[in-house]
């Protein structure tokens, strides 16, 4: 699940969208939630993950990170396995 700023349709911040090319890169089924939409999941979820920006990535309801953690998990080729929940 990609928490982000927009949807896949539309990201509304380039961080948001960097982090969409990536993953529809992989060919792996994600869904998105878009954080504008409610303040509440928004902030709580800061909370929650202990991590204060988004995008925010999570496999199996554990977080993986934001875009500068996708980017490097991708260049080191850890991403596909995580996504697939082989880590």
């Amino acid at each position: 699940m990609l928490f982000m700023k927009g949807n896949k349709q539309e990201a509304k911040c380039g961080f948001s969208r960097q982090i969409l090319e990536i993953l529809n890169s992989t060919g792996i089924e994600y869904e998105t939630f878009d954080i504008l939409e409610d303040e509440e999941v928004r902030q709580g979820l800061k909370a929650y993950s202990n991590w204060p920006t988004y995008p925010q990535l999570y496999v199996k309801g554990e977080l993986v990170g934001g875009l500068d953690i996708v980017k490097e998990l991708k260049e080191n080729g850890e991403l596909l396995p995580i996504l697939k929940g082989e880590n």
